[in-house]
């Protein structure tokens, strides 16, 4: 438990067995309410965790009165429709997060064909197209994940004593709040303590593309700027004193993203074809996430106005 002021936070934390370490949400008692901040995955670990850290203080299920989503994925979100069926409390989340969540006709349609779009600009020929429709991709978030109740959407700058803080990046929705009083910033997936977030290349609502790594930097100084004491985190530990890691992860991105100048120098000019030479055989089992680094750093680099790009034949070709 973490105690500040009128504040009280009940990490949820359950261990995964692969890199991200846990799946991790909050509950946080302050003033008349409780509230948990993500939902964790829909499983029987998330749900008997949360029981059981409601019993450890002396709560139960009835006694949480909203929920607030840092952003759509579903490691954040999966207990929401369980919760909702048995206890009836509004949820919050970005306007843009509405449209995933409750699976937007419009937004799905014009996802899908964004998708499809962007792939064959990028040079991933038929393999991208298959991609873009294949319900085994993060592209389709499939209806099975569907939230069934009405979402809140958060269009204030302050939400039951947090302020709301846009952090962009990992998800065009994803949001942060921030407790000035205590310092305390609950952060999803922005900063996790042992490994870089990755910035998802999404589509906006208008069907233009996100500035993923771009977008994702810009959160990360919006946070440096606070030196909060605290950052709880979507994925592994809670970090104390965050100052010094936001720093590394910007210099991170500026350094990696000088490592993709020597390949387009040397012909390799479309996004497909870099990952291809970078990723190898990840390239097919890993897409959605592979392509979405490799498009944010090229859009990163091209921002920065050190590289150009041409379409040629309906592809895009890089330039240095």
């Amino acid at each position: 438990m973490f105690k500040k002021n009128n504040i009280e936070v009940y990490p949820v934390m359950v261990p995964t067995s692969n890199k991200l370490e846990s799946i991790n949400f909050f509950l946080v008692k302050h003033e008349n309410s409780l509230l948990l901040i993500d939902a964790g995955l829909n499983n029987d670990e998330c749900w008997n965790a949360l029981q059981m850290t409601l019993k450890d203080h002396d709560y139960t299920l009835t006694d949480i009165t909203a929920i607030l989503l840092t952003h759509n994925h579903i490691d954040h979100i999966g207990l929401v429709n369980t919760i909702v069926s048995t206890h009836s409390i509004p949820v919050y989340a970005h306007p843009y997060a509405k449209l995933i969540l409750n699976r937007d006709p419009h937004y799905m349609k014009l996802r899908v064909e964004f998708f499809r779009k962007l792939y064959l600009e990028m040079g991933c020929g038929k393999f991208g197209e298959t991609q873009a429709t294949d319900l085994r991709n993060p592209i389709t978030i499939g209806e099975n994940k569907k939230i069934h109740c009405e979402i809140q959407e958060i269009t204030t700058n302050q939400l039951f004593g947090f302020e709301v803080l846009k952090i962009p990046g990992h998800a065009p929705d994803q949001v942060a709040f921030y407790n000035r009083e205590c310092n305390w910033l609950f952060a999803g997936d922005l900063l996790i303590k042992h490994l870089p977030s990755n910035a998802m290349v999404e589509p906006n609502i208008d069907g233009t593309r996100t500035k993923s790594l771009a977008q994702q930097k810009q959160s990360l100084e919006k946070c440096l700027s606070l030196n909060a004491d605290l950052v709880f985190s979507g994925h592994a530990s809670i970090i104390e004193k965050p100052t010094n890691l936001i720093k590394e992860r910007i210099k991170e991105i500026d350094e990696k993203a000088s490592k993709y100048i020597p390949f387009i120098q040397s012909g390799i000019s479309t996004a497909s074809g870099i990952a291809k030479l970078l990723y190898k055989d990840k390239y097919e089992k890993k897409f959605f996430n592979t392509m979405s680094k490799i498009i944010g750093y090229l859009d990163y680099l091209e921002i920065q106005g050190k590289i150009t790009k041409e379409i040629k034949k309906g592809i895009w070709h890089y330039h240095c």
